[in-house]
């Protein structure tokens, strides 16, 4: 990914965030995981407040996606993000086993415009999936 500040350094504004969530899921949803990485800044914090789980750092959040059980896909419905060029929240609605599921996301970025914190929400509380203790710490 490219450097997403603009040519004087400051933090790109919402359209720039936009695009920085789309890529993101747009990775995700591809499963290309050099690309997902490269939205991210290497100390990126991933919160899991239903779970109580927290994922510290890009290579561990990337192979906490890469290994995540099942077959999904995710659609984008909406992206809302602020003019200083610091938060964005995306609303998203995920395909499993035939079934839709609708999510949160919050996300907030460095001054070049990579992702730094996302905080997911799912409609109902749930135990984590077993096998991902190595990659997060609960709270």
């Amino acid at each position: 990914m490219t450097e997403m500040a603009d040519r004087t350094g400051t933090t790109p504004g919402a359209p720039g965030l936009r695009a920085a969530v789309e890529a993101y899921w747009a990775a995700a949803d591809a499963r290309d995981w050099e690309a997902f990485a490269a939205t991210l800044s290497a100390d990126v914090v991933y919160d899991l407040p239903q779970t109580r789980e927290r994922v510290l750092g890009r290579d561990r959040y990337v192979r906490f996606n890469r290994e995540y059980p099942g077959d999904w896909r995710v659609r984008v419905e909406r992206i809302v993000a602020d003019g200083d060029g610091r938060q964005a929240a995306a609303r998203t609605c995920f395909t499993v086993a035939g079934g839709e599921i609708p999510a949160v996301h919050f996300f907030a970025f460095d001054p070049s415009g990579r992702i730094t914190e996302v905080t997911d929400f799912w409609p109902e509380p749930y135990e984590p999936p077993t096998g991902r203790e190595h990659l997060v710490e609960r709270y």
